[in-house]
């Protein structure tokens, strides 16, 4: 016990079983996500790989089939192909992977626990700028995609790093403004400082002021973590399998493995920012003046579940909604999104200007107002929701025209 009264080491240890539980938790969502699919596809899913036969005709639910895919990825041959830049190659899989487990380290996971009569912070790191961090690390994540698909000398591949860099940077707009807006409400850009903004009489869930932002960030958040419908770089019917096309055996693995880190990492982000973190209202043993060990305990817990909550709310989404096109992608950014969120920033501006940013009833009728004039705008416009340039059919024709020597019309020129 006397070892764990020093924040250095109750940090370690906590950094330890956090890395711990992210890396069983990262092979256990590719299992949940083939039996959500399939059963939202009514099928069966994986259920036959059990642990090594210990008991005959009984499988586990197919919970080995993480191990066998594992073991598959470890054992199947790594090709490397010739015209690849070998180094840059190697390194990008590793980038993205190192990148995704690193950002947890900034979350509160379960406010602070009572050790021998010294309070240690259930949280690895604690620096002044905790929201900055997490951004910079997030931000990051597109340099292992681009440096795979750059050095893997594959125009599909570079296509699909391209379209990485235009989609992180469209996105991470909105993400940054439905950030901001938190930062404004409470004031703080410490996690730790926002969940406890949150906490108390006269304070609310930051979703409860601002639903919209909140909306806006999940969205946002699905183009940050390369999940569909905006998954594009790695598109298959028009890029074959995009950024990682020439990747095989455990460095194609551990590409997807840090999506899902990436995952785990934003569900609890968008948890600390919106949803309280650790706190739920009324119940014993959540409330910060709470320090035991059994508190600590089960506020991890509640992290956990709500972390479980958006995963599923991201495979739901997937096997749910058709990919959007790259057009479509890139119009609801600049013409949806940022719009939105410069409106709910403004809301919060003015909160802020008049002290009502404690109160729920301004932010929330502002939310409301901005969604509105987006839907009166969205249903009033006359733009045809297509992916062609405008004046596309002249341009072909006037082309056409051209290689035949008629007009568009078909008179001789």
């Amino acid at each position: 016990m006397t070892f764990l009264q020093d924040q250095f080491n109750f940090s370690f240890l906590l950094a330890i079983i956090v890395i711990a539980f992210m890396l069983g938790a990262v092979a256990y969502c590719i299992y949940f996500e083939r039996k959500i699919s399939a059963w939202i596809q009514d099928r069966r899913g994986p259920n036959r790989v059990g642990f090594f036969g210990l008991f005959k005709g009984f499988h586990f639910w197919g919970l080995g089939q993480p191990a066998a895919d594992g073991l598959k990825f470890l054992l199947k041959e790594d090709i490397i192909p010739n015209h690849v830049e070998k180094p840059l190659f190697i390194f990008a899989p590793a980038l993205s992977f190192v990148l995704a487990m690193i950002g947890f380290v900034i979350i509160p996971w379960g406010g602070t626990v009572d050790l021998g009569g010294k309070l240690m912070h259930v949280q690895v790191a604690s620096p002044d700028v905790g929201l900055l961090y997490i951004l910079a690390i997030g931000s990051m994540g597109v340099y292992g995609i681009v440096l795979g698909g750059w050095a893997s000398n594959n125009k599909y591949s570079l296509f699909g790093a391209i379209r990485a860099t235009a989609q992180l940077l469209s996105y991470e707009i909105p993400m940054g403004i439905a950030i901001l807006v938190v930062v404004l409400t409470c004031g703080h850009i410490r996690l730790e400082d926002i969940v406890a903004s949150q906490i108390g009489p006269g304070h609310v869930w930051h979703i409860v002021q601002h639903p919209l932002a909140f909306v806006i960030l999940l969205t946002t958040l699905f183009a940050e973590t390369n999940r569909a419908p905006f998954d594009l770089p790695e598109a298959e019917q028009e890029l074959v399998g995009g950024f990682h096309t020439e990747y095989s055996a455990m460095k194609f693995a551990l590409f997807f493995l840090a999506e899902y880190a990436h995952m785990i990492t934003v569900g609890a982000f968008i948890s600390v920012l919106y949803l309280g973190g650790w706190h739920i209202p009324l119940l014993p043993w959540l409330q910060p003046q709470d320090h035991s060990i059994l508190a600590g305990i089960l506020k991890m817990v509640v992290m956990a579940i709500k972390i479980a909550i958006f995963i599923f709310i991201f495979m739901w989404v997937r096997w749910t909604l058709p990919r959007f096109r790259f057009d479509q992608l890139m119009r609801l950014a600049w013409n949806g999104l940022i719009p939105m969120s410069l409106g709910v920033l403004l809301v919060a501006i003015l909160a802020l200007y008049f002290g009502l940013q404690d109160t729920v009833w301004f932010p929330l009728i502002g939310n409301i107002v901005v969604l509105v004039v987006a839907l009166v705008i969205a249903a009033f416009s006359t733009r045809e929701i297509t992916g062609r340039q405008a004046g596309f059919d002249r341009i072909a024709a006037l082309r056409q025209a051209k290689g035949t020597g008629l007009g568009p019309t078909g008179a001789q020129t």
